[in-house]
């Protein structure tokens, strides 16, 4: 209890400082302003990818290095360090700056080795989740605060917007039995929380004996999609999530990742659009119509994938424009084009045959057999606003950081 004490008033002591004003300054640029007073006479290491720059442009690890930090290895997440690695795909190990190792979160092991964090003394993590739960970089925080607290190494969060947060909570909470690397934090699907504030509800229920210090931000609030501050640039953290337009659409088309339809990946607006050989687009285009979706408008598309899903064959399908992001439902708009699918074409989308990583995916088997069963949209979504109530009613509020 002492130590969960001890890593929240860290992180609101940071948050209550004479910095905090309208201007928004991620974890990493607090850390440089005070020129990394808290990394003095350590030894480091992080875990981060090329998204991870200052609110300058600058490579944290450059702008550690500058300041005299003790900085003696980096580690990747899936995507690799170059963010340029397809999703799913191993990534090995590399070198940055020429003599700085680069070890790989997303190859033979998807932990952190034991034996080099007894190297260290703090490991960082700074990387730009898209906070949607399947999205595997708060799986990867998960599990190095679970190989740090083995260690006796201690670990620090430096938090970033998450870029979608005014969405608020919906969908399926995790599920015991279902857990994986998409769906390892039990928490609503898309859950509207920083990873820090993740951070410090995994130590609640977790890992109490773990030193986490969670640096926040200043100026950040949930009312506020990341590319709404003037003073913050949203860099891609993975090939396909191209901007934040992107990231709040993904919720709504990544559980088309369990089925034989594609998400879009290999054209030029992956999760944007999806399609399949299959899909008559103005039979499916007439029958989403009769949900009166709020904030979206869908058109007629036909694409060509240059890779993954049916690679180099016509498909058919939607596109999706969203007219408003704030009445915008990811989960909503989702549970609508799967009822439809389903209905559509029940032989052809394959909810069968993978629907153990769709449960996965969406955290439990009870929205594949919603959708199955063809339940009515609002019956989904009540189940879903119940399973939120809950959680709501659970989370201790010392893990929220932000208004």
């Amino acid at each position: 209890m002492a130590s969960r004490v001890a890593a929240t008033l860290f992180a609101l002591t940071f948050f209550a400082s004479p910095l905090f004003a309208e201007k928004l300054l991620c974890g990493i640029d607090r850390l440089e302003a005070s020129h990394c007073r808290e990394l003095s006479g350590l030894r480091v290491a992080l875990v981060t990818n090329a998204a991870g720059v200052t609110g300058k442009g600058e490579p944290n690890y450059a702008m550690m290095i500058r300041n005299g930090v003790k900085l003696k290895f980096l580690m990747a997440p899936e995507h690799g360090f170059s963010v340029t690695v397809e999703a799913g795909k191993a990534v090995g190990r590399a070198v940055v700056a020429d003599t700085l190792s680069v070890f790989s979160l997303y190859g033979a092991s998807k932990k952190p080795n034991i034996g080099q964090l007894r190297q260290i003394d703090l490991l960082i993590f700074d990387l730009q989740d898209i906070g949607t739960r399947c999205y595997t970089y708060i799986s990867t925080m998960k599990n190095a605060m679970e190989a740090c607290e083995q260690a006796g190494t201690a670990f620090m969060v430096l938090d970033r917007p998450n870029p979608i947060a005014p969405l608020g909570q919906s969908g399926f909470m995790l599920q015991s039995g279902y857990e994986s690397f998409v769906g390892a934090v039990d928490i609503p699907f898309l859950h509207a929380m920083t990873v820090g504030e993740i951070a410090l509800l995994l130590k609640e229920h977790h890992y109490q004996r773990l030193d986490l210090r969670v640096l926040p931000m200043q100026g950040y609030n949930r009312k506020s999609f990341a590319d709404e501050y003037q003073e913050f640039h949203f860099r891609s953290p993975s090939p396909n999530i191209k901007d934040v337009d992107t990231a709040i659409v993904y919720p709504a088309t990544v559980f088309l990742e369990a089925t034989t339809v594609s998400e879009g990946r290999g054209t030029d607006a992956p999760f944007m659009q999806f399609g399949a050989p299959f899909i008559r687009s103005k039979e499916l285009l007439e029958a989403l119509m009769k949900y009166h979706l709020a904030g979206v408008l869908f058109d007629s598309v036909a694409f060509l994938p240059r890779s993954s899903k049916f690679k180099g064959e016509r498909c058919y399908g939607l596109k999706i424009n969203v007219t408003n992001r704030r009445a915008f439902n990811p989960i909503r708009t989702a549970a609508a084009l799967l009822l439809e699918l389903q209905r559509l074409y029940p032989a052809d989308i394959g909810l069968d045959k993978k629907g153990r990583f769709f449960d996965q995916l969406s955290g439990s088997p009870l929205f594949r057999q919603m959708i199955q069963q063809q339940w009515s949209l609002e019956s989904i979504m009540e189940a879903s606003r119940q399973q939120i109530k809950v959680f709501t009613r659970d989370t201790p509020a010392q893990s929220f950081l932000y208004p």
